[in-house]
């Protein structure tokens, strides 16, 4: 199963029912694909989603992702510090590069300076180019 790590701002698009995104989402729900994360990006999924939505919806999507068989916990031991334009951002890298993930999806510029680094070479992808994997369709 494709390990894949999946940035704040596209779980919010893909969460919506009529997002053009949310074959993802539900890719997910049905066991096509390994969601992987961290505490830290746990917890940045509760805070955003609370912020964004609502607090019983941010408790839902976690504990829906806590119970789900194909999540993976990650307990990145390297911090990488790549993306140096938005720190905080270096959650979704360091788990990505723990993790071995195929692919990280994000639609945040400041992870565009992964395609100029040798190493480590991470798989990153928008949504639009995620969909068009054979994971989802």
């Amino acid at each position: 199963m494709n390990p894949v790590v999946i940035d704040t701002n596209c779980l919010l698009q893909i969460l919506a029912k009529k997002s053009p995104f949310r074959p993802i989402w539900d890719a997910f729900l049905e066991g096509r694909f390994m969601l992987c994360v961290s505490n830290d990006i746990l917890n940045e999924y509760q805070e955003v989603l609370e912020q964004q939505i609502t607090p019983t919806v941010a408790e839902n999507v976690v504990l829906l992702i806590l119970n789900k068989p194909n999540v993976r916990f990650v307990d990145p031991y390297f911090r990488l510090g790549l993306i140096t334009t938005d720190p905080d951002d270096n959650k979704f890298v360091d788990c990505a590069f723990a993790a071995d993930a195929d692919y990280l999806v994000s639609e945040d510029n400041h992870f565009n300076v992964l395609k100029t680094i040798p190493f480590p070479r991470l798989n990153l992808v928008t949504l639009e180019e995620f969909i068009k994997t054979r994971l989802i369709s």
